[in-house]
């Protein structure tokens, strides 16, 4: 009977993860053990940081919406409360943007939430 000779497939598999060890520093890029584990790791911290991601943009987005709605006299959740009273539905990422570039749009957006908002 004859052997079982895997060298091609183990090669093969061993290519795989060399190659996405590339650009490692030390043994993690060349040896085949420690890259494994480096790429093992490096993919749960990409799984992990796509999540994260979102977050840290979201808060992103409060924080120049805060910013600039302060300017008008507003915090931003009476502002945001503002918002949805006034039926406006623009989300986080798009106040942001006109916050941030469009300022007199967003200015408007503002002058209607705080007309929206009821007198205290």
């Amino acid at each position: 009977m004859s052997r079982i000779k895997r060298g091609v497939t183990t090669r093969a598999k061993h290519k795989r993860i060399l190659d996405q060890a590339k650009g490692y520093r030390g043994r993690r890029k060349n040896t085949i053990r420690v890259a494994r584990q480096a790429v093992e790791k490096a993919g749960q911290y990409a799984y992990r940081d796509r999540k994260v991601k979102k977050r840290s943009f979201r808060a992103l987005w409060i924080q120049r919406i805060n910013a600039a709605v302060r300017e008008a006299g507003l915090t931003y959740s009476q502002f945001i409360h503002g918002t949805k009273l006034a039926g406006i539905e623009l989300d986080r990422k798009t106040m942001a943007d006109l916050a941030m570039n469009e300022s007199a749009i967003f200015a408007t957006v503002v002058t209607q939430a705080k007309a929206a908002l009821p007198a205290a």
